[in-house]
């Protein structure tokens, strides 16, 4: 079994990779990651979903391959250069609302929304607020993050904080708890 044969990538990625490497953003998901997230985001028909850390859209392109008609995503970054390209190529799809803020503000002004996705792939909602992310989602709603291996990016200490998020869930009685050691290192998380 090769788990990176005939991925079927969403039409709109050839277009948002050229642009992300045009514009050196080296913070994207990684193909196998987002196959698991559109494949996640299939078994959730009519549902909301919610991604803390847009990027260029690669994950965000990835998702919505994944979802029904009857779904919507909401995509959070705070720089307004990435989320140009995210709307070029996927902003004209009626399921998507992108919002350009700060990621702890957005989170925040969610008290009381629910939400039966969360792809958390930015500070906010994982090393920060990482309870206020988990109170948003509905019963059975899925939590997922990436990024938990170590990467070349990551900056002097951010091991530490990796290491904290990862017991700080396992530990948690209210959620159903998966690691994985397979693509970048994912965590998901399921609310009992």
């Amino acid at each position: 079994m090769n788990d990176s044969h005939s991925l079927n990538a969403p039409q709109s990625l050839a277009g948002l990779w050229a642009d992300t490497r045009a514009h050196d953003f080296t913070m994207a998901s990684e193909a196998l990651t987002c196959c698991l997230l559109r494949t996640l985001a299939a078994s959730k028909p009519s549902a909301r979903f919610l991604e803390l850390g847009s990027g260029t859209g690669l994950s965000t392109a990835w998702l919505l391959d994944g979802m029904d008609a009857g779904s919507h995503l909401t995509t959070v970054d705070n720089d307004a250069t990435l989320l140009s390209i995210l709307k070029r190529h996927l902003g004209a799809d009626p399921r998507l609302t992108v919002v350009c803020a700060d990621g702890d503000e957005f989170l925040q002004s969610l008290r009381g929304q629910r939400f039966d996705f969360i792809f958390a792939d930015t500070w906010a909602g994982k090393y920060r607020l990482l309870d206020e992310a988990l109170e948003l989602l509905n019963p059975a709603g899925v939590y997922v993050v990436d990024d938990m291996l170590p990467q070349t990016n990551w900056p002097e200490g951010h091991s530490g904080k990796v290491a904290h998020l990862i017991a700080t869930l396992e530990q948690r009685k209210d959620f159903h708890v998966t690691t994985l050691a397979w693509a970048s290192g994912l965590i998901l998380a399921t609310r009992r």
